[in-house]
């Protein structure tokens, strides 16, 4: 995350989009990084919850297939383990969206679980009730996808841990 937040001050700075932001928590953080950070969520509730947790910070009603941004309005965007509820073959559009509000040369922080299966989530953390499909996805068909969207990637990773499965991170930049 630090890493994200340097490219973003070597862009000048400006907002930053936190898309599917769920309770803020990444939000939040990134405004501790000193970032003017903004979240964006599908979910009415979870948007209540992020500005109850965050008050006084931006927080929008929207979703990350038809972003209601400006292009070149961020200078960057995470989708911080988001984009797992969006299937394979909306992916590229939501890409393209992305992109279209990127300034060129801006990052996009990306994370996700890695693995080949989707399934129907029925319970949420904190055992509440809920219904949404969560894609597992390989960091090199994601990164295919990234290339043809117009990003290149400066890095990626794979994180584990004794709790969860496995899990990845990717570090691109819009190309212009």
């Amino acid at each position: 995350m630090a890493l994200f937040a340097d490219l973003v001050r070597a862009q000048g700075g400006g907002l930053v989009a936190d898309v599917g932001c769920g309770t803020g928590r990444i939000t939040g953080h990134l405004r501790e990084l000193d970032l003017d950070a903004f979240g964006i969520d599908l979910s009415p509730g979870m948007i209540d919850v992020a500005r109850r947790h965050h008050p006084g910070v931006r927080f929008d009603l929207g979703s990350m297939t038809d972003l209601a941004l400006a292009d070149a309005s961020v200078t960057g965007l995470v989708a911080w383990y988001s984009l797992i509820h969006i299937p394979d073959d909306e992916i590229s559009s939501v890409l393209a969206h992305f992109r279209r509000v990127l300034r060129p040369g801006g990052p996009l922080l990306l994370s996700f679980h890695v693995g080949d299966e989707s399934r129907l989530k029925t319970e949420g953390y904190g055992g509440h009730p809920m219904k949404v499909y969560v894609h597992r996805r390989q960091h090199d068909q994601t990164i295919e996808w990234l290339n043809e969207a117009g990003f290149a990637v400066e890095t990626h990773r794979t994180l584990t841990s004794a709790q969860s499965k496995l899990g990845g991170i990717i570090l691109a930049r819009r190309q212009p």
